[in-house]
């Protein structure tokens, strides 16, 4: 199977390096435009890239990627899209965690894993500019491969039309692949997304899937593909028509308590998140995904 799946493997990770520069190009353009709203006397904003790196226990190299990160532009505060490809053994707690919710056996006499994917978080100027998050990845072991991913919205200051627009753009991209795809994803996302302390969702949903394989890897590579198609034109033009409006000091403080939410999410419940910390990837891109100012009340 590890022969077998070199060409794949490849394939996937090359699509992922694809996605993250149209993104980039996409967001530094929007920091280009001239209606940038409040902040459009400032300079605009551009991504600092940097590589990062993960190494095993025992000091070789295993892999690593590109960190791309906008802090303080017009349009962005902060925003991070990251690349990686990963690999090495599972330490135990990786293990069993992958054979409880999976039930491969195997892992303990043969624990190595290959893993690439695309992470994205951007935090907005705008308080009427929603925040977003969205991944795809592939996941591979001597035993099993699959994808996973989506995108979900996270306004703090909602509008039903943007909500409808961005859940609207990921039916449309999803359809293709079967009708029931968007209902289960939208299901899946509104579940995994969920802040349980809180009792309530962390923004206004969108499509989740994890452990997704049909054990046809092309349909399925198809599928994280289009979710990773949805994206741009799912969120670019809900930011294109707040990017301009004015704001309150009430509108900023509604945000950055919004913005407590996320980070909790993120550091008590996202799986990636602990995922990337348990097995030595660079903190820094792990945690790119945090707000640059938060505020609990």
């Amino acid at each position: 199977m590890t022969a077998h799946f070199d060409t794949e493997k490849a394939t996937a990770a090359a699509w992922f390096r694809r996605l993250r520069d149209d993104i980039v190009a996409a967001f530094e353009g929007l920091e280009d435009s001239h209606d940038t709203g409040p902040l459009s006397d400032q300079a605009p904003g551009r991504f600092d890239v940097s590589e990062t790196k993960r190494q095993s226990d025992d000091g070789s190299d295993a892999g690593g990627g590109l960190m791309s990160v906008m802090r303080g532009g017009r349009v962005f505060e902060k925003v991070g899209v990251n690349i990686s490809t990963v690999f090495g053994t599972l330490g135990e707690r990786a293990q069993a965690a992958m054979m409880a919710r999976k039930g491969l056996s195997g892992m303990k006499e043969d624990p190595r894993f290959w893993a690439s994917g695309i992470s994205l978080v951007a935090h907005m100027q705008n308080p009427h500019v929603p925040a977003v998050h969205m991944n795809t990845r592939m996941f591979w072991t001597p035993h099993a491969w699959w994808f996973g991913g989506g995108s979900d919205l996270n306004p703090c200051i909602e509008y039903d039309e943007d909500t409808a627009h961005f859940h609207a753009t990921q039916k449309q991209h999803l359809d293709p692949h079967g009708a029931a795809h968007y209902p289960r994803l939208k299901e899946w996302a509104d579940e995994y997304f969920f802040v349980p302390h809180r009792g309530r969702a962390r923004g206004v949903g969108g499509i989740f899937m994890d452990d997704h394989c049909t054990q046809d890897w092309q349909a399925d590579l198809s599928l994280t593909q289009d979710i990773g198609r949805a994206f741009l034109p799912a969120y670019v033009p809900l930011v294109e028509k707040r990017r301009v409006q004015e704001w309150s000091d009430a509108d900023k403080e509604a945000q950055l308590v919004h913005r407590g939410l996320y980070a909790e999410y993120n550091l008590v419940y996202d799986r990636g998140t602990k995922f990337g910390l348990e097995t030595g990837h660079d903190a820094n891109a792990v945690l790119m995904s945090l707000p640059p100012l938060a505020k609990w009340i």
